[in-house]
């Protein structure tokens, strides 16, 4: 009977991914991944090709988790509610989620990776492009009733750009968000929306 593997993928995953949220993705070296779920470098590699494919997991993983909680709010039945439910939940998942916000906000995609990532990978973050696009088109077509470019625009800065740029501050400062900023979305969102002429 095969040994059970006593180091899983989601385990140095997890462990990457705090190292990252506290030093960068520079900090999070194999030798560092390795100390911090106390296992030897060639349990690291025996599961992922190179380090670079093991921080590309990470972001992967991180930036799908976000996105979905994201858009399963924003497919709510009212569509005003529920773009206000997605603005806010920036906000809601950075307090329950402080590494994978600083992560996703504090670090760009290229930042994980020195020479590429596998044809898989590439596909895998084409599609989470591909998501928000998609997503934030057919909300808008939702909300409006058509999607043209400068609608489209003006949505995605109520729900996705004003959002990051209120919580953004506090997580590169490691500060617990204050309730001051789910105000701050809350009215920056029914003002913007409020240009489409959109009753709440």
């Amino acid at each position: 009977m095969p040994r059970a593997a006593k180091f899983d993928e989601d385990q140095i995953v997890a462990a990457a991914g705090r190292l990252i949220a506290t030093r960068g993705p520079s900090g999070a070296t194999i030798g560092a991944i390795a100390r911090a779920v106390r296992a030897p470098t060639g349990s690291i590699y025996h599961r992922f090709d190179s380090r670079d494919v093991l921080l590309a997991e990470v972001w992967l993983r991180a930036a799908a988790a976000f996105q979905d909680a994201f858009f399963a709010r924003l497919a709510g039945p009212v569509p005003w509610q529920a773009g206000l439910a997605a603005a806010l939940h920036m906000a809601q998942r950075a307090r329950q989620h402080p590494d994978e916000a600083r992560l996703l906000l504090l670090h760009r995609r290229d930042d994980f990776v020195d020479r590429g990532w596998p044809p898989a990978m590439r596909r895998r973050a084409q599609r989470l492009g591909r998501q928000i696009d998609t997503e934030l088109r057919a909300f808008t077509r939702r909300l409006c009733g058509r999607e043209d470019p400068r609608k489209v625009r003006i949505v995605a800065y109520a729900v996705v750009e004003a959002p990051f740029a209120a919580i953004r501050r506090h997580v590169a400062a490691r500060e617990n968000l204050p309730p001051y900023v789910d105000v701050l979305i809350r009215t920056t969102y029914e003002a913007v929306i409020g240009l489409l002429g959109v009753p709440d």
